[in-house]
Order: C-alpha cells, then sequence, then structure tokens
C-alpha cells in the first residue's frame, strides 16, 4: 500500500463499508416503520369490518351479547390475522376476548374519541393474548345503531411481537442485498484503482511530489513563456515567463484564450487549429516569436503546447513592429473616431483629422456632389464637393472646404475613382497629371509638398476619394503607405455611406413628418395655442400634437408619443393622429375615444403581424404608443382628460402657482383589457395647460423627478407670458442642445365666454312652446345685432325644436353661443339620433333637417349622460333670405319633386 493506487484503494474500500453499513441501517429502519403502518392497517381494517358487519349492532341490543359475539370474533380474528377483536358496550366493558377469563372486565385503551364516532388508533398494553404479552397496536372504532347513535365499540389490534416477525423475514434479504453491493463496490474499486496505478506508474505519493515540484521549477524558471491550451481554447497552463509576456490575469488558468484581455489577433492566434512554427507576431509592444505544436502525437490530450520568445530587442525587426503597432494603432483610432456622429461632412472632416499628422501631413477630401446632400451618386459624374481639409495654409493654394471641383480624367483624384484603386504620385514634381489640373495650384510645391496618394472612398458604390500629401522632411509614400491608405479609406468609406443613409432617410422622414404636423392652428373661442416640435439628434421621431375645435365652441388637445424614431415612426405618428381626428368628429367623450384609438392599435398589429410575438418584432409594431386627449369647455371652465401611458399635463393658474394635476394613469395603447379612466379639471380664465410628451422632462442624462422640477421653475411665477413666450421659456429651461428623444410641446391658456355671449332657454314638452322660444331667440339674435342670420336661425331653431318636442323626452333646453360662429343647441332627454332623408312627394314631414343642413355652416348630434344635443353652427354675418312668395326654402323643398336632383 506505498504507491498511491493502493492507498486510495484501501480508502475506497473503507468508504464503500461505511456506505453499505448505512444503507443496510436505513433499509431495517425503513421496514420498522413499515411494519407500524401495516399494522395500522390491519387493526383499523379488521375492528371496522366487524363493526360494520350484520348482526353487530343487533347482538349488542340483545340480552346477550356474549354469547352470539364471542364466537364470531374468534372466527373474524383467526381469519384477520390480528391478535384480538373485542367488542364492547360503551362504558368499556367487554363483551368478547380470545382469554374469556377477560371478559365482563374493563378495556385497557382510549375509547372517548370512538363514542364522538370517530377511530382510534394506539399503542397500549392488555391482558395474555394467544399471540402472545407486549405492546400491541390496537384500533377503537364505534358501533352505530339504525338511527346514527353509538351503541357499542369494537377494538381490534395485533402485538408488537408478531409484528415483529415480518421484519425479521425481510432481514436475511436485507443482509443479503448489502453483501452484493458491497461485493460489486469493491470490484468496481480495484478496477480504478488498478488504472489510476497504470497512470501513476506505481508511483508514491512521496515520490509523486518530488516529481511535480521538479516539473514546477524547470517550467517557471526558463525564459521562455509555455502555455498548454486545450482542443476547446481554453487555457490549463501558464508559466511566468508567458504571464509576462501576455500580461496575463492572475486567474487565467481554465478561461478561454478570448477572454483574457489579449488583443484580438493575439485570441485568434492562440485558439486557432492550425500549427505555428517561429511566427513573428506583435504582442502589445512586444515582438514575439511563437511556436505552436499539437499535443496529442505525445502520449497527452488533445491540445496545443504554445511557446513565446521576445525578440523585440532584435534591431532588424524593432522598425518594422513599430511602424505596424503605429498603423494598427491609427486604424484603431479611425474605427473609434470616425462616424460616431451620422453626418456626412463632419464624418470627412474626422477622417482628415485622424490622418494627420499620424500618416500624412496635410489630407482633403472630396465627395461626389450627390453624396453630401444624402442622395445616390449619378453614373459617370465628375463634379465632387470639397467637404474637409486638415493641415493645409492659405499658402499651399489648395482648393478650399465648400468648394465645387471637376477633375481631369487625368489626375490621380480621378484615376483613383474610375480604376477603384489607390493612386500613388511619389514626385509631384513629375506627376503631369496633377500639375494639368490647374497650373496656379502648382505653387504648393514650393510650400514643400511632394508627394501624395488619392484613395477611393468606396461602399456600396462610389463616393468620393481621399487625398494625403507630404512634405518637408517627411519620407516620401511608398507601397506599404499605399496599402494603409486604401485600407483607411475603406473603413471611413462604411462611416461616409452610413452618413449619407441616414441623411437620405432623415431627410424623408422630417419630409413626412412635417406633412403630417399641423401646419397651422385652427381659430376657435376657447384657447390661445402656441407649439413646439424639436426632432431628436437620432432622427425623426413620432410624437405629435393636435388641436380640434369641437361643437358648442369646445377645443379638444391631443398629445401623443410613438415608439422609435425613424420613417415607421412618422408613419404610425400619422395613422393614429388621423385616427383621432376621425374620432374627435363622433364627440366622443376623452376615455371613450382613447378606447376606440386602443381597439384600432390591437387591431392594426394583429393585422400587419399575425402570428408574432410582440417582443421579438416590437420595433415594427404600434403597440407601445401613449396619447392624452383633454376637451376642454369654455362655457363651464371644465377641462376633461384622459391619458394612455404618456405624462399627466402641467397647469399655470394665474396666481403664478403650478400644479399637476392628478390624472387616472392608464395603460399604453395596444396594450388592452383595461379601462380608461377620466379627470375633471376647473381651469380658471387665463389658466395655462401645458401639454407635453416624455422626451422634454426625460433623457438619458436626467431622470424624470429632475426633468419635471426644470418644468415647473421655468413656469412657477409666470402667469402674465403669453402661451409662444411660455414655450420658449419652457424650451430655453429643459431642451439640451442635443436632445435624445424628439419633443412636442402644447401650451394653452384657457378663455372663458362671458354670459353675454351665452343664451339658454327651457322649452316645455308641448308643441304651442315652439313659437315663444322662436321669438325669444329672435330677440336675443337682434340684441346681438344679428338680424342678417335671424330668419334662418329662427328656421333652424323651429325644426330642431318641433323635434324634440314631437320625438324627444323632456328635459328639453336651448343654448346659443355667441363667438367666432354662432352656435344653436337643442338638448333633450333622448338618446336617439336624427338622420338626414329624402322625403317623397307625398310625405307630409321628413324635410326638417334637410333645411337645417342647408342654412348651416356644419350640424349633428353629441350625446352626453342625460340625452343629446342637436347643434347647428352659423356664420355671424351671412346672407338673408328672401321673403318673397318663392323663399329659398321653397326653392330647396321643391327640389325633392324633381327627378333629376
Amino acid at each position: 500500500m506505498r504507491s498511491a493506487a493502493g492507498q486510495v484503494f484501501a480508502l475506497q474500500i473503507v468508504i464503500v463499508v461505511l456506505l453499505v453499513a448505512a444503507a443496510v441501517t436505513s433499509l431495517a429502519l425503513q421496514a420498522d416503520r413499515d411494519r407500524t403502518r401495516e399494522a395500522r392497517r390491519q387493526s383499523v381494517t379488521a375492528a371496522e369490518s366487524f363493526a360494520n358487519a350484520p348482526g353487530t349492532a343487533e347482538a349488542l341490543a340483545g340480552p346477550d351479547p356474549t354469547a352470539v359475539l364471542q364466537p364470531r370474533a374468534e372466527l373474524a380474528r383467526r381469519r384477520a390475522g390480528v391478535d384480538f377483536i373485542v367488542v364492547m358496550n360503551t362504558d368499556g366493558i367487554r363483551y368478547t376476548y380470545p382469554d374469556p377469563a377477560q371478559i365482563g372486565k374493563k378495556f385497557v385503551g382510549t375509547i372517548e374519541p370512538a363514542l364522538e364516532g370517530r377511530t382510534v388508533v394506539e399503542e397500549a398494553g392488555g391482558p395474555p393474548l394467544p399471540g402472545g404479552d407486549g405492546t400491541a397496536v390496537q384500533a377503537v372504532v364505534p358501533v352505530t345503531g339504525a338511527d346514527g347513535s353509538v351503541v357499542g365499540l369494537v377494538s381490534a389490534g395485533i402485538t408488537t411481537e408478531n409484528v415483529t416477525g415480518v421484519v425479521r423475514q425481510q432481514l436475511p434479504l436485507i443482509i443479503g442485498a448489502g453483501a452484493a453491493a458491497l461485493a460489486l463496490s469493491t470490484a468496481g474499486t480495484w478496477l480504478v484503482s488498478r488504472r489510476l496505478r497504470r497512470q501513476t506508474h506505481g508511483l508514491g505519493p512521496e515520490e509523486m511530489t518530488q516529481m511535480y515540484e521538479h516539473h514546477d521549477a524547470v517550467l517557471h524558471a526558463v525564459r521562455e513563456g509555455v502555455l498548454i491550451i486545450d482542443a476547446d481554447g481554453r487555457l490549463l497552463l501558464a508559466n511566468d515567463e508567458a504571464r509576462r509576456l501576455l500580461d496575463l490575469p492572475a486567474d487565467a488558468e481554465r478561461r478561454h484564450v478570448g477572454q483574457l484581455g489579449l488583443d484580438g489577433e493575439t485570441a485568434r492566434l492562440l485558439a486557432s487549429a492550425e500549427p505555428v512554427m517561429d511566427a513573428v507576431h506583435l504582442a502589445g509592444d512586444r515582438l514575439l516569436a511563437v511556436n505552436k505544436r499539437p499535443t496529442a502525437p505525445y502520449g497527452g490530450q488533445t491540445g496545443w503546447v504554445v511557446t513565446l520568445r521576445d525578440t523585440t530587442e532584435l534591431a532588424a525587426v524593432t522598425g518594422r513592429a513599430k511602424v505596424s503597432r503605429e498603423r494598427l494603432a491609427l486604424l484603431y483610432d479611425a474605427g473609434v473616431r470616425i462616424g460616431g456622429s451620422l453626418d456626412v461632412v463632419r464624418t470627412t472632416r474626422e477622417l482628415a483629422e485622424v490622418a494627420v499628422p499620424r500618416f500624412a501631413d496635410v489630407a482633403v477630401v472630396d465627395l461626389l456632389d450627390a453624396v453630401v446632400s444624402g442622395r445616390e451618386p449619378a453614373r459617370g459624374t465628375r463634379q465632387m464637393r470639397r467637404t474637409a481639409v486638415s493641415g493645409a495654409d492659405e499658402a499651399m493654394s489648395l482648393y478650399p472646404a465648400g468648394e465645387l471641383l471637376t477633375f481631369l480624367p487625368t489626375t490621380p483624384q480621378m484615376r483613383a475613382l474610375s480604376g477603384g484603386r489607390a493612386v500613388l504620385e511619389a514626385d509631384l514634381r513629375s506627376a503631369r497629371g496633377w500639375q494639368e489640373q490647374d497650373p496656379e495650384r502648382t505653387r504648393a510645391l514650393e510650400h514643400g509638398l511632394h508627394t501624395l496618394i488619392s484613395a477611393p472612398l468606396r461602399a456600396r458604390g462610389m463616393l468620393g476619394v481621399v487625398t494625403f500629401w507630404r512634405r518637408g522632411d517627411s519620407p516620401a509614400f511608398d507601397e506599404e503607405d499605399l496599402s494603409f491608405a486604401e485600407e483607411l479609406a475603406a473603413r471611413a468609406a462604411v462611416a461616409v455611406d452610413n452618413a449619407r443613409r441616414f441623411a437620405r432617410e432623415h431627410a424623408v422622414a422630417v419630409t413626412l413628418q412635417r406633412s403630417l404636423l399641423p401646419r397651422g392652428l385652427p381659430e376657435q373661442d376657447a384657447l390661445d395655442v402656441a407649439w413646439r416640435y424639436l426632432p431628436a439628434e437620432a432622427g425623426v421621431g413620432g410624437d405629435w400634437f393636435d388641436v380640434l375645435p369641437l361643437p358648442g365652441a369646445r377645443v379638444a388637445l391631443v398629445v401623443g408619443d410613438v415608439v422609435g424614431h425613424g420613417l415607421h415612426a412618422a408613419a404610425t405618428m400619422g395613422r393614429l393622429r388621423t385616427a383621432v381626428h376621425n374620432f374627435s368628429a363622433l364627440d366622443l367623450p376623452p376615455d371613450e375615444l382613447l378606447a376606440h384609438v386602443d381597439d384600432l392599435v390591437i387591431r392594426i398589429d394583429s393585422e400587419e403581424h399575425p402570428g408574432e410575438d410582440p417582443e421579438v418584432d416590437g420595433g415594427a409594431r404600434v403597440t407601445g404608443a401613449t396619447c392624452l386627449y383633454a376637451i376642454y369647455d369654455p362655457v363651464s371652465g371644465l377641462c376633461t382628460v384622459a391619458r394612455a401611458g404618456h405624462p399627466g399635463p402641467a397647469v399655470l393658474y394665474p396666481d403664478g402657482t403650478v400644479a399637476h394635476p392628478e390624472v387616472p394613469a392608464s395603460p399604453p395603447l395596444g396594450v388592452g383589457g383595461h379601462p380608461f379612466e377620466t379627470a375633471e379639471l376647473r381651469l380658471p380664465e387665463g389658466s395655462q395647460l401645458v401639454l407635453y410628451t416624455d422626451g422634454l422632462v426625460e433623457n438619458r442624462d436626467r431622470d424624470l423627478d429632475t426633468g419635471l422640477e426644470l418644468l415647473r421653475s421655468a413656469l412657477r411665477g409666470q402667469a402674465e407670458r403669453t402661451p409662444e413666450e411660455t414655450c420658449r421659456a419652457v424650451v430655453d429651461a429643459t431642451v439640451t442642445t442635443r436632445p435624445s428623444d424628439d419633443i412636442a410641446l402644447l401650451v394653452a391658456r384657457t378663455r372663458l365666454l362671458t354670459p353675454s355671449q351665452v343664451a339658454e332657454w327651457e322649452v316645455p314638452s308641448d308643441p304651442a312652446a315652439v313659437a315663444p322660444v322662436r321669438a325669444q331667440c329672435g330677440a336675443q339674435l337682434r340684441a346681438w345685432g344679428l338680424e342678417d342670420i335671424g330668419f334662418a336661425t329662427e328656421l333652424i331653431l323651429s325644426e330642431l325644436i318641433t323635434n324634440a318636442v314631437r320625438y324627444g323626452k323632456p328635459p328639453i333646453g336651448v343654448r346659443l353661443l355667441r363667438g367666432r360662429t354662432l352656435v344653436c343647441e337643442v338638448s333633450d332627454g333622448s338618446n336617439t339620433s336624427p338622420h338626414l332623408r329624402r322625403a317623397a312627394s307625398t310625405d307630409e314631414g321628413g324635410r326638417g333637417l334637410f333645411l337645417v343642413a342647408q342654412f348651416a355652416q356644419r350640424w349633428g348630434t353629441r350625446y352626453t349622460p342625460r340625452g343629446k344635443i342637436i347643434w347647428a353652427e352659423q356664420a355671424l354675418h351671412g346672407p338673408v333670405p328672401e321673403a318673397a312668395d318663392d323663399t329659398l326654402a321653397d326653392a330647396l323643398l321643391s327640389q325633392f319633386d324633381d327627378p333629376a336632383f
């Protein structure tokens, strides 16, 4: 047992013996628990069977229960395999027992629960039994009579000694199973130990420790880096020199080489499946000679052994390594600095600034003119616009930035543009094509410019050229510089093309959105309104707003936000704005209107994306859009507001205080399954209602609470400002130079109609009341100076009041509102809506609404919680119908009989 394998074998044998002993003990304990459960089951079964047997209850009620029940109990006891079945009365006096001498004595056990109709199972001692003495598991059950009362008790049980016999029968099987498990485990342990002996070559622990120490000393003492990598690319071992050369972290072992913080080229080299021999590789600021060979042919596991030697100090290699390192660093910096703005001109400036002075002394970028504006360049065009100049001064006589150029075919720029490859002019004094472009520009030679490279900018097509110049003592460009210039131009071209495509999409999206947003504000009497829309730095978004005049001099204010940016967001915004326009024409309350829009969004998404997961394709969906809809009534001063996932409004009161009224929050549009709730705000005249999108108060650099506090500070104490001035102040206080999200801001200052502009009457439900009310309305029109529309107004009121009296329900009311227009309203308690129809020549009625439609500019129906209102709107000064026999009304009515009408 001196070898490591023998010691392991002995230890495993001890462990196996202990495990087998524990298993045998566990099985024995389990068998004991099974014994108890089986005894309880047998006792309860025997007792319940005898208690419910026919004749048991009747025998208990007989004159001699023992004579009847004792033989039955003994026969049932032998059949059931229990030690006793005892029948007793409700006082616990035995009528039966295996030992007749015990009959008539008190039963030993608990009987009170059984007297209440429950079954009792317990372990208890008792008189001697035929099966043996000792503790028995016994069950006591009630015997019930025909009326359900307990007339006696039955107890059955089995002694512990008899039940333990079952365990003794199982014990040989348990011991045999343990012995078999021990034998199998010992055999398996022996096989494992034999394999371990082969792998350790029979060495003992001390010998193995000594061998490891020698191996470790040699491995870490050599001045050559050693790495062992498995087939999956995980680092298994690294000596001290390898850690120093590659600057590996302390926990490098067992990690993939791609997770060690190495540069990409080094990680790819170590993780590749190709052997390497004496390859020179740049790792950080060191130049390493790398050898990589597989371990499998030498008996090890599949993997690789990598050796590293530091050859940085070799003079012949140092120069090339420095240049390569600088070029790699320059390419890296170019990838980081170029293209972050998505602006075409700015991207070309970044390219020129990166190249100077690390690669060239002067750099200029010329783009095809169409590319600058984001358009696709036409084939064969030679007109280019200079967009960037870096490193040049005015004395060099180079074309300035912004100038439109047309290069000759022989110039390096056009040769690079037409050929698609970089062009090198090592000596400008002998470059005729460059000098023929503009002889006066050759004065640049006097300022030291002596060599250039023109490289094409090509990505999904030709975009332009970049030209690098060197002057003074800088070495002339060579072939290696030519390859590097092409690589740098290729990387920059991708960024320029991305910026061009973004500019084109941005222009299209801006045009689309500007066409969808309101171009002007409608005339109305309720509010003074001003607005702002600011697009985001990342592009056009889906923020929108609207001001919608409603019947009864009311006005609806809408602000919404669509998720995302670009064309899809702008198009979605237009769809939602159109939907809100259409639903507002139905004069719905804010909560009902948002419910209709919510249903529309759900239907749009289900039709355009059937069966798709919203989490997978959320960017192309309408779900998630938010909206706030408010209706302001200038007669009552009430503003009814509802919102769907949108920030609540802010109110600047006439006294200068600012509040954010509580408006019940509802989920965004498209979620479905949730009701929308409204809040009523009473706004004094001169209050300013501020509606906005989340981009105003929240961005990636500022949380919501900070943005709301900035908004309150901009509004507080400035009630005398106009809405336009409020918009300007809010934008100045909250908007950054380049907002990350687009912003819509709507400020509305409230107005109230004066009592002199409103006239109301209650109308009895009697046809005779129409004429007096009409006369009172005519008098009110004359008081307002509206005699020229008095006839048309009285005609409209007559028809509407007559319809309300005839077809409606009380209460009936009439209201006139005088603002920019005259609004006539007739209300009643019914919810039936009249419809315009064509009356036949024989019909007595049916022409009233036709007359209303002809005399009014607009008319319609809106519903209220108490009924409906029929309204008609007229211009304040219109033509007066002629009071002749053939009046305008007669002419209109006569058209119904004209077949051509």
